[in-house]
């Protein structure tokens, strides 16, 4: 493994196998500026410039036999968003910017178009793209993160004890349209992009989370139910699946 200290970019190389997996921390997939918590204004909110795709992986991506595109939950951070340089909007927002809140609904759509328009104007782009459509928000039961919410359930969920709402709905709809479309074109232009939906899948695995014990088990320490992260196993696996069957497509 090899990786610059300083970003959380990581490039594994399996010498046996001549097989290098690059990963690419770009958690908006468009150009984003961390918040500044110790500026003047202790906004806490992120910069996202939502007509720019993030360099750092689209510059690099043209060299690659497989591209996995993916990136959801993030959006649900407080974000100030900007369109050629000029601040339009922003998500949870106090009215001291002067603009109006468009919420995340606004900047996940448009950094998923803008991704994936990036994506299919790569002249020299060769591999095929496969787009990973987005895991449950939470599971969450009884509660919100911070008001007592737990994931106690140790099996899956049936496919008729549950149903995608809300904040997930949104964001499945959006992302689902914009690789329809980015899809159309990929395939006028003679490539493949290809979908990999788990959504439905891990919608029914609460199971899947650590809840309250995503520490070692002599950490004495006050965590809140972890009911979010992937960590069990099972979950995770189907998307290895997944995508190993989708490679040999």
């Amino acid at each position: 493994m090899s990786a610059n200290p300083t970003t959380q970019n990581k490039v594994y190389h399996y010498r046996g196998y001549n097989f290098t997996v690059s990963m690419f921390w770009s958690p908006f997939l468009v150009k984003a500026r961390e918040p500044d918590h110790d500026g003047p204004a202790h906004t806490g909110h992120w910069s996202l410039y939502l007509d720019e795709p993030d360099q750092s992986w689209v510059s690099e991506i043209s060299r690659f036999d497989y591209v996995l595109v993916s990136a959801a939950n993030w959006f649900s951070r407080p974000s100030l968003f900007y369109e050629k340089r000029r601040l339009v909007g922003c998500s949870f927002c106090s009215r001291q910017y002067g603009v109006p809140d468009l919420t995340l609904y606004y900047s996940q759509r448009r950094a998923w178009r803008v991704a994936l328009k990036a994506i299919n104007d790569l002249e020299s782009l060769r591999g095929r793209v496969i787009v990973r459509m987005l895991s449950p928000m939470s599971h969450f039961e009884n509660g919100t993160w911070d008001q007592g919410g737990n994931c106690k359930r140790t099996q899956p969920l049936r496919s008729n004890e549950t149903v995608m709402e809300g904040r997930d709905l949104h964001f499945y709809t959006a992302q689902m349209e914009e690789y329809r479309a980015a899809e159309k074109v990929a395939e006028a232009k003679g490539r493949r992009m290809m979908l990999m939906d788990a959504t439905a899948a891990m919608l029914m695995r609460p199971d899947g989370h650590p809840s309250r014990y995503g520490h070692l088990p002599n950490q004495k320490v006050q965590l809140y139910n972890d009911c979010i992260h992937w960590c069990l196993p099972g979950p995770i696996d189907i998307w290895n699946d997944m995508l190993f069957q989708m490679l040999l497509v």
